[in-house]
């Protein structure tokens, strides 16, 4: 069962609470989908009247900026051992290559780095960890924190929102077509912010030994 047609199943309470609770736990550095979560709500709530627009970003937004504060707290506690640990339970996401690259980037762009990190996949998951990890000072973490949990996940369910309003009245000329067009939108407008985020970050470089 897709995503979208699975939170059709379920209450509003229980999408708010599930898209904060996702958001949230990836935040604090456990790879999930995230992101598939809050744009299929955003385009479920354009759909149906019961689920506000405005309490999922905020249930999203408040997800994010919670989880990366106590993912800053487990990493400022855990420190390097943590990022270990974390590699052999999650080799894929948590790879030395991965935890180098994330590294540099923080060092280089510091607050930029939490920042643009909420809209990159990886970095959204590193960022918080990584940064108490890193002994970032908790207040420039804060603030990059609660500005990029708004733009991200406010951003985000607003643009698929109204993406969404202008596809129903397409729908009813057009069926799956209009639906297509307006996923491809809602996509093309992340990219674009996802582009442009991963130009702060450094490349990758190839260490010599």
């Amino acid at each position: 069962m897709h995503v979208q047609e699975w939170l059709e199943t379920v209450p509003a309470v229980a999408v708010y609470a599930l898209v904060g609770l996702v958001i949230g736990l990836e935040s604090l550095g456990i790879p999930l989908p995230g992101e598939i979560i809050l744009v299929s709500s955003a385009l479920l709530a354009s759909q149906h009247g019961d689920i506000d627009p405005m309490v999922l970003g905020a249930c999203a937004t408040a997800g994010a900026i919670i989880g990366d504060s106590i993912g800053y707290a487990i990493g400022r506690k855990g420190g390097r051992p943590l990022l270990a640990w974390l590699g052999a339970k999650f080799p894929r996401h948590f790879s030395e290559g991965h935890i180098a690259t994330a590294e540099r980037s923080f060092k280089k762009w510091g607050m930029w780095a939490v920042f643009f990190g909420r809209f990159v996949a990886l970095l959204r998951i590193f960022a918080g960890p990584l940064a108490g990890v890193l002994r970032m000072p908790y207040w420039k973490f804060l603030i990059a924190n609660v500005l990029g949990g708004i733009v991200w996940a406010g951003g985000t369910t607003a643009v698929i929102y109204y993406v969404g309003i202008v596809a129903e009245s397409w729908l009813k000329r057009f069926s799956w077509l209009g639906l297509v067009l307006a996923v491809l939108i809602g996509v093309t407008s992340m990219l674009v912010l996802k582009r442009k985020a991963k130009k702060a970050a450094p490349e990758p470089v190839v260490a010599v030994e």
